[in-house]
């Protein structure tokens, strides 16, 4: 029996378009459009009329008629606005869906490019209550198709993108919604929308529930890169100190280093979670099944392996996990010996050859549209951390595609140095005083997937080495945390 637990993000909120989509209003614009044009419309004016601001057709108009643009958007403003006093309609299912939202405690916002005073004028409408706020052509300097509408109501609303579901009836207001990062429900009123990955289409909103809404968002994934530290050994009561440290970080999939053999099948025992052992240091485990396994089985101290994790239907995800070999060791020779950067780099070759091994694997088994991330202890520093040494190691990561999960969501080194090694060694182990370097040497690389955030993990108040048996931290390493969703499909 697996642990409860939900890959799918919770529904954050549902952004509404207006015209066509909650209230019967398209053909009011159409309408009021084909009044000031002075003739009828028809399907060869739709890119230019629906779902655009009045500005943008206003222009339009200015191009064809020769009329000044300031005074077709006053026509059009005041030829619309009397239409939606006076003939407004709700679309079908409209105000139960907004209803069902807020029974459930789900906000729902007005993001349109209709001006203010119309919007004004429909939220009124429909009751101001079931919104918790509107985005307007008058809030942005750019509007749709570009997705500035729905991130400002994103974050107005303080929540992800990838979180909401976006309700549209027009490719222009779907094109914004998308690459803003939000799932779409698209509910055509005068042209047809084709279906899309990351695209629901619907007739109507009648009988559209929460909980369909809640199955379109992306799913997420939490990964945790973690150092086990000989699998613990030198700690009491280790490993009811990282199984209590893994359930409290949330993670779904762990990928582990120095496991002493047995570390990754107890853990996923006492977790009721799936596993995979590959030598004597390196497993992963996971609360999602999984499907296939990669690497040599048999790999040595360091190395490494891989598995197939099914995170939701229609959504794996291949996870590996690396330890690269921990001598000669840059930040050693940098602050103790004087090593300049062309040394530093020099002695990275037996690192990179096990990293490039590592890509060539994930190469292999890697197939077009699983996401790939990389876990481990690289025993070096990052290129992006170093000003003045291109590690090879991380850069060759990022040359394969691979990015760096806490330095996408830490872009400032100074800020967030990230350090993993050591919460356990303040001074150098031989006695000197001198201090340990610390740096971020634990990592979580990825292709495929958005970044949601990222942080080390210790917890505690670690004691230093070599008084360390009582420390509820059962690691010489910090573990990195990073939570990802996937891409909307």
């Amino acid at each position: 029996m697996t642990t409860p637990h939900t890959s799918q993000i919770p529904l954050q909120a549902v952004l509404f378009d207006m015209d066509g989509t909650l209230v019967d209003t398209e053909h009011l614009w159409w309408e009021a459009v084909a009044a000031v044009a002075g003739r009828p419309l028809t399907e060869a004016d739709q890119p230019d009329v629906l779902g655009r601001p009045v500005e943008h057709t206003a222009d339009w108009l200015a191009r064809t008629t020769g009329r000044p643009a300031a005074d077709l958007a006053a026509g059009l403003h005041r030829a619309f606005a009397d239409r939606v006093r006076t003939e407004i309609v709700p679309r079908p299912g409209a105000l139960a869906l907004l209803d069902a939202l807020a029974a459930e405690g789900v906000p729902a916002a007005l993001v349109t490019a209709s001006p203010r005073a119309v919007a004004d004028l429909v939220i009124e409408a429909l009751g101001a209550h079931r919104f918790a706020l509107s985005i307007t052509a008058d809030d942005t300097a750019r509007t749709k198709p570009d997705p500035e509408p729905y991130l400002a109501a994103c974050r107005a609303l303080g929540v992800q993108p990838a979180a909401c579901v976006a309700v549209e009836d027009t490719a222009t207001g779907v094109a914004s919604a998308e690459a803003a990062g939000c799932a779409v429900l698209a509910v055509p009123s005068l042209a047809p929308i084709g279906a899309a990955p990351g695209r629901t289409v619907r007739d109507s909103l009648a009988g559209v529930t929460v909980g369909e809404l809640t199955a379109m968002t992306a799913p997420a994934l939490t990964v945790l890169s973690w150092n086990l530290w000989l699998g613990g050994a030198k700690i009491d009561d280790h490993r009811a100190k990282q199984v209590r440290v893994i359930r409290d970080s949330g993670a779904d999939v762990v990928g582990l280093q120095e496991t002493a053999g047995t570390a990754a099948q107890e853990l996923a025992e006492a977790l009721g979670w799936h596993h995979h052992r590959a030598g004597e240091n390196l497993g992963i485990i996971s609360r999602h099944p999984i499907t296939a396994r990669f690497g040599d089985p048999d790999v040595g101290f360091y190395g490494a392996a891989g598995v197939r994790v099914q995170v939701a239907p229609g959504r794996a995800v291949d996870v590996w996990t690396a330890h690269l070999h921990y001598t000669p060791y840059g930040p050693y020779e940098s602050a103790f010996d004087g090593l300049p950067a062309a040394g530093l780099i020099a002695h990275e070759e037996l690192r990179l050859a096990q990293m490039r091994d590592a890509l060539e694997r994930i190469g292999k088994a890697s197939e077009a549209g699983v996401p790939v991330v990389l876990t481990g202890d690289f025993n070096c520093p990052s290129h992006l951390d170093w000003p003045d040494v291109t590690w090879p190691v991380t850069r060759a990561a990022e040359q394969a595609g691979l990015a760096d999960a806490y330095r996408q969501a830490h872009p400032d080194p100074v800020a967030a140095p990230g350090h993993t090694w050591s919460p356990i060694h303040p001074v150098h182990e031989d006695g000197s005083g001198r201090a340990e370097p610390q740096d971020r040497i634990d990592y979580v690389l990825h292709r495929g997937l958005t970044v949601r955030d990222a942080r080390t993990i210790v917890t505690g108040n670690p004691r230093p080495w070599p008084d360390v048996a009582g420390n509820e931290w059962p690691s010489d390493h910090a573990a990195v945390l990073a939570r990802f969703v996937f891409p909307v499909s």
